[in-house]
């Protein structure tokens, strides 16, 4: 067996062990697809699968409005109470940190290395959400733009 495909199973094992489902049906299909020869679908996912998951993960997000369960007074509701406005705000910075993190992790694998690490540590260990690598990539970019190269 190949390194890859133990360090696969290593993520998987702690994904499992983490009780963290997101991960161990990621790693398990990717190990499956490599166990089965597929890997000609990983340039696919590679150039692909950041902006899939995206429109998967707004779709769920905008599910409620279209379903009718968010009201259009709701909507109003969002410029009256000063959560709603600080929600909106915070909303339009991290799309913004998530716009420079999709730059940075093309432009530098090695830092997309450590996210990723870095999120499978968060996810197994600490409840966290595997959307991490984009955000985390923002706050990083964001951090770069002040430090001298």
């Amino acid at each position: 067996m190949d390194w890859i495909n133990v360090t696969l199973l290593a993520l998987l094992a702690l994904g499992v062990v983490g009780n963290n489902s997101t991960v161990s049906i990621a790693v398990g299909i990717l190990l499956l697809l490599r166990l089965v020869s597929l890997e000609r679908v990983f340039p696919f996912f590679e150039q692909y699968g950041l902006h899939v998951g995206i429109i998967v993960l707004t779709i769920g997000i905008l599910t409620p409005l279209a379903s009718g369960k968010i009201k259009p007074e709701s909507i109003y509701q969002l410029f009256i109470h000063w959560q709603s406005l600080l929600a909106v705000l915070i909303g339009v910075f991290v799309a913004y940190l998530a716009g420079r993190g999709t730059t940075l992790m093309s432009e530098n694998p090695l830092i997309v290395t450590g996210l990723l690490l870095g999120t499978i540590i968060g996810v197994t260990f600490f409840r966290g959400v595997a959307v991490g690598p984009l955000i985390a990539a923002g706050i990083l970019a964001f951090i770069l733009q002040f430090v001298p190269r």
